[in-house]
């Protein structure tokens, strides 16, 4: 069980991508949350294994509209006991 946290840039905002984060997060059984930032940037912290953890970046990715152009990760550690993923405002 891992945790990062992610900065994405680029077609981020109005694209769908909180709601394809919420819906792969959900599907791959990770935990988190995800929000836009005033800057266009998309901040989302997402916690469950490396592999599904991936999986959610994919899902993202594939979104028609959603065009990531850069983004940040650091680890961070572990939420004990939190359970879903949110979308954050």
């Amino acid at each position: 069980m891992i945790r990062r946290r992610y900065v994405f840039y680029g077609q981020v905002q109005g694209v769908g991508f909180r709601y394809r984060a919420r819906h792969a997060a959900d599907h791959f059984a990770c935990t988190g949350w995800v929000r836009n930032e005033y800057d266009g940037s998309v901040t989302m912290e997402i916690q469950g294994s490396a592999d599904a953890i991936e999986q959610v970046l994919l899902s993202i990715e594939r979104g028609t509209y959603i065009r990531i152009e850069d983004y940040r990760c650091k680890e961070i550690p572990v939420a004990d006991h939190e359970s879903g993923f949110h979308s954050v405002r």
